[in-house]
Order: C-alpha cells, then structure tokens, then sequence
C-alpha cells in the first residue's frame, strides 16, 4: 500500500476530520528548513501537521532530553537529577538513569531525523514510525486496529516518559528490532502545552505498519454499526488542532 492508498482508507475508516499521521525517520539531508526549537521540540512538530516537513538535529533541537531520545547525544550528566529533582517525574536521580539505560538508546546513524505528513510524502522509504494525534474516539479506533490480527497482551502498550522517548525512542527501537508494538504517549506534562487537550499520541513502528495495513479493511473500522456511531461524532466535532 503506497501512501496515496492508505490516505483513502484512513480517510474512508477516520473520517475526513481525522488528522493525518505523520511520518518520521533519519536521513543525511534535511528535507526541511527547520530554525533552532528552544525547549520542546513538539512545539516545532505543529508546522508538520499543518503539511510543512520538519528536520530535526542537534543544532535544531534546544532541549538535552529532546537530543538525547533522538539519539544525537549520550545523557547529560544533569538529565537524571533534573526529571528527579526539578520535576519531579520519578522518585530518585537512580530511578532515572536505570530507566535510561533500559531503555537501549543508539546513537543516530544519520544527523537529521525528519517528521512530514503522510500526503507530503513521496513515499514510506525511510520511515521509522507513523505518528497519529489521536481523541478517544480516535484511539479507540486505532488501538482496536492494532489488536484485531494479535492477541499479544503487549499489542499495544503505554509506559512510562517523556513525550520524545514514547514517541520517537520506543518507536524507533521497536522498529530496529523488527517488532509489533504500538506505542500511546504524550502522557508528559511537560510536553501537553504543545499538543491538543484531547490529544494523546499513537505510533506505530514501520515493522508492524505493513501487516496493518493488509487486515484494514477486514476489521471493524469498514461495516461496522458500532464504529460507524463514533466516526459520526467524529465527523460532526472540531478535532483539527
């Protein structure tokens, strides 16, 4: 399924208010004109869904975590005291840096990691994720989708981070490592001032994507009563951001 083909059938299952996904991944060049993004970089990522490509660095990208889980930089020293201490995400310094090192971070091979929507797109070639902002109503859709060709208890999962980790790191790793799970995040308070206040993230990793993609159609989100409902309100409600 080229990106034209899935465009139609996301719009044919979501609705024609639904967000279109983004998609990220690394390349040598940068396919945007992104200025440096003091803070958060998820303040930067509102030009990608408004269809202009975002290119991120370690000269874009003003944050140390935001590098970090991007992969263009080993911790900073000050990151586990800093989550710890100042805000006060976990309760020791340890609990951080344990969690960091668990979590199996690589540097980044390449120096740009690029975010641009779905029907900017040439093609998926270098995606690493798909990432959806996502309502309930449209998590409810996308999370069933997920489970509908897998009972696996981990099919879909929710852990703990920020909103870079949950969304690019995990993503990233889940599709290196050829692997099933979708990710829900964006639960960080210290991202949500960037992102709708009924939006949480959903990413999927380009190694489950395919698959996905071929039982679509076969699932509930085409001739279903119950999903037909949701879509209506979704139809009806203001869900661009």
């Amino acid at each position: 399924m080229d990106t034209k083909e899935f465009i139609q059938c996301y719009r044919e299952a979501f609705g024609n208010k639904a967000p279109l996904p983004l998609l990220f991944g690394y390349s040598d060049t940068p396919i945007g004109d992104t200025k440096k993004i003091g803070g958060c970089f998820f303040k930067g990522l509102q030009s990608a869904r408004e269809g202009v490509a975002v290119s991120l660095s370690a000269d874009v990208i003003g944050c140390g975590g935001g590098k970090l889980y991007t992969g263009f930089s080993d911790m900073p020293e000050y990151v586990p005291g800093f989550v710890s201490l100042k805000e006060k995400y976990k309760k020791t310094p340890e609990m951080v840096a344990e969690y960091i090192q668990n979590l199996g971070l690589e540097r980044a091979e390449k120096p740009y990691l690029n975010f641009i929507r779905i029907d900017q797109a040439e093609s998926f070639e270098g995606t690493e994720g798909l990432l959806f902002y996502a309502t309930p109503d449209m998590l409810s859709g996308l999370c069933g989708w997920a489970f509908f060709d897998n009972d696996a208890p981990d099919a879909v999962v929710s852990q703990f981070g920020s909103g870079c980790s949950t969304v690019v790191s995990m993503t990233v790793a889940e599709n290196r490592r050829n692997g099933y799970r979708c990710f829900i995040g964006l639960f960080d308070p210290s991202v949500r001032p960037w992102v709708g206040e009924n939006e949480l993230s959903f990413t999927i990793p380009y190694s489950r994507f395919p698959a996905m993609c071929s039982t679509m159609k076969e699932c509930f989100l085409f001739d279903s009563h119950a999903w037909k409902k949701v879509k209506e309100r979704m139809e009806r409600e203001d869900i661009n951001i």
